[in-house]
């Protein structure tokens, strides 16, 4: 073939392809996402606990067949390739309660993983053993695209499918001591005193302790503190309830509340190592603090008086105090004439006692109001000693009238003196002389 017959045999197939409508060609894709999915770390679990369960979703998928053309496009999205994945966890027949929702974890490709943490709590009656979470995959994939090739462009037409898949997530629930306390009753507890505490402490879970002890702990900042923390019970079987009482302290800034404490259990278990159980949370009602109120109208004296007091003090707290004495400080201007403790003996809640001191103030003492520190020595029903907050003893010092003017006034009491005087003396002139 001649040069120019070349150039006219190139140039005339060039223009048939140009002036072609369409041919089309497929292109065929195969495989499909394969997943699975594991607990990442341990999957052994103690009754009662709450827990973040990682689970790890892994594609292992490929895509087993593409079939290339000359003029085949790329087509972006992989057969195997699990679009829109969700997650969602079931606690199917194991004694667990999940509190976390369907989670979406996007678009998970071959030769990947993505993880899935689930918040879930085990019961605290579970019986030891193992147990399958169903853990329901929800996503689609690209089985299959068609391409359509024309002279100006291509057209590619995808086809998906939905998968929803089940997949078993073993759990192993251990044999071990659970409790649970089943009473927290308070004896003699109020703010800023020692009383006890007596509970009842239930074995919820499948195995005996061997040489148990039930531990009492401060929980965080509560004001119950403590004293006496462990009470040895030996085994402690499945199912069973024992008591134990233990000695506390209560902090002075404490309201008339419940607050918490915590009971662990420390145990050898069948292995013979010595575990320490999950703690659980008691509540445990606090009285008030013990207080006194001075219910007694105020005592008025005169500058230079001296008189006997009446001060009526009040239990206003929730527990009876014991062996209680009164105590009054005098200061200038008073003076005390006698004692100035006075005793009580028992006041119960919302009792009041009355009790008396004999006060003398100074002539020369300002008449206002003053306020006489006075406090209450008690015990408790444990036979601790305690001292009240101090309180005020009203007393009123006001300017003399009627008889109580000269009474007080050294000039007046001179004046008297000396007309009683007078007439004694005239009285006794006269009956002289009547005997003459």
């Amino acid at each position: 073939m001649t040069t120019i017959n070349k150039i006219i045999y190139f140039g005339l197939l060039i223009c048939g392809l140009l002036i072609t409508p369409a041919f089309a060609t497929d292109n065929y894709l195969g495989g499909s996402p394969d997943l699975s999915a594991y607990i990442s770390g341990t999957n052994e679990f103690s009754t009662g606990e709450e827990i973040q369960l990682p689970i790890i979703i892994e594609n292992t998928g490929i895509n087993s067949v593409k079939i290339y053309y000359a003029r085949s496009a790329d087509i972006s999205d992989q057969p195997s390739t699990a679009k829109l994945l969700t997650a969602t966890l079931q606690s199917g027949n194991a004694p667990v309660v999940i509190k976390t929702d369907p989670q979406m974890l996007g678009d998970l490709a071959s030769q990947n993983t993505v993880k899935a943490v689930f918040i879930t709590k085990i019961n605290t009656d579970a019986p030891a053993g193992t147990y399958s979470l169903p853990l329901i995959l929800n996503y689609s994939y690209l089985p299959d695209a068609s391409q359509q090739i024309y002279g100006g462009g291509d057209a590619i037409e995808y086809t998906y499918a939905v998968e929803n898949i089940t997949l078993n997530i073993p759990i192993t629930v251990k044999s071990d001591v659970s409790i649970d306390v089943i009473s927290a009753e308070p004896e003699h507890l109020t703010a800023g005193a020692e009383g006890y505490i007596d509970m009842q402490i239930k074995n919820t879970g499948s195995e005996t302790g061997k040489n148990s002890q039930v531990i009492l702990k401060r929980n965080g900042n509560s004001p119950i503190i403590p004293m006496d923390s462990y009470v040895y019970i030996g085994d402690f079987p499945s199912g069973v309830t024992v008591p134990c009482r233990y000695k506390v302290r209560v902090s002075e800034e404490a309201e008339k509340q419940t607050y918490p404490v915590d009971v662990t259990v420390e145990y050898q278990n069948n292995e013979g190592i010595v575990v320490t159980s999950r703690s659980d949370t008691a509540g445990v009602p606090v009285g008030g603090k013990v207080n006194f109120q001075i219910v007694s109208p105020p005592a008025e004296m005169n500058p230079g008086g001296k008189m006997v007091i009446n001060v009526e003090y009040k239990n206003t707290g929730d527990t009876p105090v014991y062996s209680a004495q009164a105590r009054i400080s005098a200061v200038d201007p008073f003076s005390i004439s006698n004692e100035d403790v006075a005793y009580i003996g028992t006041l119960n809640p919302n009792e009041s006692s009355r009790v008396s001191y004999s006060l003398s103030v100074d002539r020369k003492a300002t008449v206002k109001q003053y306020g006489l520190d006075s406090e209450i020595r008690y015990r408790d029903a444990l036979d601790n000693t305690y001292i009240s907050d101090p309180m005020k003893v009203t007393v009123n010092v006001v300017s003399p009238t009627g008889i109580a003017v000269i009474l007080t006034n050294p000039i007046y009491l001179s004046i008297v003196a000396a007309v009683i005087i007078a007439i004694v003396y005239l009285l006794y002139y006269l009956f002289r002389k009547k005997e003459q």
